[in-house]
């Protein structure tokens, strides 16, 4: 077998990323500290050619090096807006009928292996802080909570991984509903 080289990837071009049918998936970031997390964020949407994210609360804003650093150029294919308040925001997709899930331990929440995302349904994921998770105003407002299922001893994930896996899944899930 023979790594591909970078020009034998067919990768699209900022504009043909930005005029390309998107998935149905926004990603909402709740108070994320780290930079390279959200620069990673950036990087797993382009991948899979998510639709928005969104920046709240301190969560920082391109331009900036340590953002750029793990984005490597994805801050200027993916759309994204920053946005004060999560929990406003979320009440303003719930209006446009865009069904938020908090990506959370929580009680009652449904194992990501068991979730299947309905048909015709936008979707929006929000991830929270690295110490303290997503808001509990946010999970309470949010229309289900999605678990990662956990089985070693630290239950916890780094945000910019548990973006990965759920992005992926979801994505995964999407794909094979199309088909």
């Amino acid at each position: 077998m023979r790594k591909l080289k970078n020009s034998e990837l067919n990768r699209l071009s900022i504009d043909d990323f930005k005029s390309t049918n998107k998935t149905p998936l926004i990603i909402v970031l709740d108070n994320i500290r780290s930079l390279n997390n959200i620069g990673s964020v950036f990087r797993t949407s382009d991948a899979f050619l998510i639709e928005k994210i969104y920046l709240c609360g301190i969560t920082a804003t391109p331009p900036h090096k340590d953002i750029h650093k793990t984005a490597l150029g994805s801050t200027e294919t993916v759309a994204w807006e920053y946005v004060k308040d999560t929990l406003s925001l979320v009440e303003k997709l719930k209006a446009e009928n865009i069904k938020v899930c908090a990506i959370e331990q929580a009680e009652n929440a449904t194992m990501l292996n068991d979730f299947t995302p309905e048909t015709n349904t936008k979707y929006a994921l929000v991830f929270g802080n690295e110490v303290k998770g997503v808001a509990q105003d946010v999970v309470s407002a949010s229309d289900a909570v999605i678990e990662i299922p956990q089985y070693g001893t630290k239950h916890s994930l780094n945000i910019s991984v548990s973006a990965g896996v759920v992005i992926w899944d979801v994505f995964s899930k999407l794909k094979a509903h199309k088909k």
